[in-house]
Formats: C-alpha cells, sequence, structure tokens
C-alpha cells in the first residue's frame, strides 16, 4: 500500500519563489495568490458601495432630508 501523501513532491519551495517573486517586485501580499480576485472584488465593491452610500445620506442629512428619495 503506497500512501500518495509520503512520496508526495515537495512544493514549498516552489511556493517561496513564486511569493518572494511578487514581492520583490512590490506586489501586495494579498494580491499574489492567483484567487485574490476572487476574494477581494466582492469586498472592494461592498466596502466602497457601503461608503458611497454613507456620503449620500450624509449629505442628503445635512441638507435636511431623513429619507434616501424624495422630499421627507
Amino acid at each position: 500500500m503506497q500512501c500518495s501523501l509520503v512520496d508526495a513532491p515537495n512544493k514549498v519551495p516552489d511556493h517561496q519563489r513564486f511569493y518572494q517573486r511578487a514581492y520583490n517586485q512590490h506586489t501586495r501580499l494579498w494580491k499574489i495568490n492567483p484567487r485574490s480576485n476572487v476574494l477581494l472584488m466582492p469586498y472592494y465593491v461592498l466596502l466602497w458601495g457601503s461608503f458611497g452610500a454613507s456620503m449620500y445620506m450624509l449629505g442628503r442629512k445635512v441638507l435636511g432630508y431623513n429619507t434616501w428619495f424624495g422630499k421627507n
């Protein structure tokens, strides 16, 4: 019986080279992984969307409107 985990090649040096090469090119650590865009894009949309909505409502509140739309 052969266990694949025991005979698996050591990929750590390859991963280290990959990350160090990207890091030396001044790429942010959280943007190096190829899956980073999939994880970060929803975060950026929520972050800037909620910030934009807050600023919009801040402006409306300063002008005296208490609702998202209309004059009330």
